[in-house]
């Protein structure tokens, strides 16, 4: 697989992303409220822009300007695109926790667990995908027609009131796991009667999980319209990642003003389908993607709050 990242550069992100994990977990225990969770989410966006401005230099010394100036680029890019999906992550994680009444205090462990083992399922999804972009080229194609597929699909969905209960995953878990009728604190597992007991709050953790996946096989191959290169589709990927728990708690009070986002976001997959199955006819520039993201995510944030005003709220 052809790639920019050096051993000095895969180096020096896993010692980012180490120290600014580690910080995470000590950090855990602190109430979060949207006020802390604001200034968290400028943190890990300062940090996601240093290291790029970091990356964009040592490319420059390196490889020269040109090319220093479109793999930062294409970092920038795919970072907004993951960014801007997390979002409706974030939404699902909100359904969870409210529909199986879990208090804040655990929605934080969850989502660290949750954030850690996302870490380890798109970082192999990502390897994975790489590997068969470089074997199997016309599998772009593929993904650009399941992505606008999918924002077809996101655009059209009406909302589902069927309970969680009837989704066949929750059914196959209860199913397969002994579980207690009750919370027991911050536990996952229980001893009870000699029997090993599953809390809800482990159920609510393994779906957790699984809508990550869900969400990655989306998201990954959205980020291979922009770049095919592991180490800039890993590195955004991550980065996008680690504020997803800042970003689910300032996002916790106001996520019903954001009712339209879905359309935005669905626009966005649209278009970066399209842009992966024209790629051979017309090749549109990573500036011009850029630019039709972030123009995307501001117009719709904008008919959000016109709208919202409108309504009085």
């Amino acid at each position: 697989m052809n790639t920019v990242g050096t051993p000095l550069l895969w180096a020096g992100f896993a010692v980012v992303v180490i120290v600014m994990l580690a910080i995470d977990l000590l950090m855990q225990g602190r109430a979060m409220t949207f006020k802390r969770a604001a200034w968290w989410s400028v943190v890990w966006v300062s940090l996601s822009l240093l290291f790029n401005a970091a990356f964009w230099w040592y490319l420059t010394l390196a490889q020269g300007r040109g090319v220093a100036d479109t793999q930062a680029l294409a970092f920038l890019t795919g970072y907004l695109i993951e960014k801007a999906l997390a979002v409706d992550n974030v939404f699902v994680w909100l359904m969870l926790f409210s529909y199986f009444s879990i208090p804040a205090q655990m929605q934080r462990r969850v989502l660290v667990y949750g954030v850690l083992g996302a870490i380890v399922l798109r970082t192999l999804m990502i390897f994975g995908g790489s590997w068969l972009v470089t074997q199997f080229s016309w599998l772009l194609y593929i993904f650009g027609a399941f992505l606008l597929f999918t924002g077809v699909k996101m655009a059209l969905a009406k909302e589902d009131p069927s309970g969680l209960d009837n989704k066949p995953v929750v059914r196959w878990l209860r199913g397969h796991l002994r579980l207690t009728d009750e919370l027991r604190g911050e536990r996952f597992f229980i001893r009870q009667n000699g029997l090993l007991y599953a809390t809800p709050l482990l159920l609510v953790l393994l779906l957790v999980e699984f809508s990550d996946v869900i969400f990655a096989v989306d998201s990954i191959p959205a980020i291979f319209a922009v770049t095919t290169d592991p180490f800039i589709v890993l590195t955004s990927n991550l980065f996008a990642i680690l504020g997803l728990r800042a970003m689910y708690f300032m996002l916790a009070g106001v996520a019903e003003r954001f009712s339209l986002l879905k359309y935005g976001l669905a626009l966005i997959l649209v278009f970066i389908g399209i842009k992966m199955m024209i790629v051979d006819l017309i090749h549109i520039p990573i500036a011009l993607s850029l630019g039709a993201v972030a123009a995307i995510l501001a117009g719709t944030l904008l008919i959000n709050v016109w709208v919202n005003q409108r309504r009085g709220r």
